[in-house]
């Protein structure tokens, strides 16, 4: 068996994920094994073309792929690992997607010396437009490091951070983030309501306003804030607006107070 990817675990991220994979060529399906016990979740990643296991010992021991991915429960990341130590201690690195797990514990439970990458995916990957940061330990080669750069650039931007305190606040920004932006499209689009659209029209208007501007804050060279600029002329509507937003840092300084909370929650776990 010729494999260069093992997935240890495919449910909703773990299978998104891979799909972006396969579908973006960054690796051939027949290249990939996907351990799963769950035989649905088995049978959704086979038709992708990768093969398919339901315990890890049924992946020939002499198979010596490049990198064994983590896709798993946090409290169960300790009986899964072990069983793909043999992989690891033969040359693959180890890439872990799940929350909260602190790179000790890898290294607790495939050695010292093994390779490991941890990895902070958002929701938006399942459909390439994510976020994923990533912090690796001294064992990562220059070659890992790249091969796991380039599969995972299929699911969207890929950042590294120097110390991997900083995931706690990765979390809050980026691992949480989506669920404060569909909040806004909820609460942008009650306010259309309010202001007297139809409730389809108000949630049209919302959810396109907040993704055209995404769109084009990120294709555009200028700053957030000189776009900001450009929309807004003076003692005109969306000044008006803007006065009641950033009256005092109003938003800003909601928008801190959340992601600190959320930061503070995340130590709270990862303790």
């Amino acid at each position: 068996m010729s494999i260069d990817l093992i997935l240890a675990g495919c449910g909703n991220m773990g299978y998104a994920m891979l799909a972006g994979w396969v579908k973006a060529g960054r690796i051939p399906a027949a290249r990939v094994a996907v351990v799963e016990p769950n035989e649905s979740l088995r049978t959704r990643a086979q038709a992708l073309g990768v093969s398919v296991h339901a315990d890890a010992s049924d992946i020939p021991a002499d198979c010596q792929p490049k990198l064994v991915i983590f896709a798993v429960k946090p409290q169960v990341m300790k009986d899964v690992v072990p069983a793909y130590k043999h992989f690891v201690e033969a040359g693959a690195a180890a890439l872990s997607i799940a929350a909260g797990t602190p790179i000790a514990v890898f290294e607790d439970l495939l050695g010292s010396d093994a390779a490991v990458i941890r990895c902070m995916p958002n929701t938006p990957a399942a459909i390439g437009k994510g976020m994923l940061v990533l912090f690796s330990n001294a064992n990562v080669t220059d070659e890992q490091d790249s091969f796991v750069r380039d599969l995972l650039s299929a699911n969207g931007a890929v950042a590294t951070i120097e110390t991997e305190e900083l995931m706690d606040a990765v979390t809050a920004v980026s691992g949480s983030g989506p669920a404060y932006i569909f909040h806004f499209i909820e609460a942008l689009t009650a306010a259309a309501e309010t202001a007297g659209l139809p409730s389809d029209v108000a949630k049209l208007l919302a959810m396109q306003t907040v993704y055209g501007a995404g769109a084009l804050a990120a294709d555009s060279e200028e700053e957030p804030g000189k776009l900001r600029e450009n929309v807004t002329s003076p003692k005109g509507t969306t000044a008006a607006a803007l006065d009641v937003l950033m009256g005092g840092d109003r938003l800003k300084t909601l928008l801190v107070e959340a992601v600190d909370a959320a930061k503070k929650r995340s130590i709270e776990l990862r303790d």
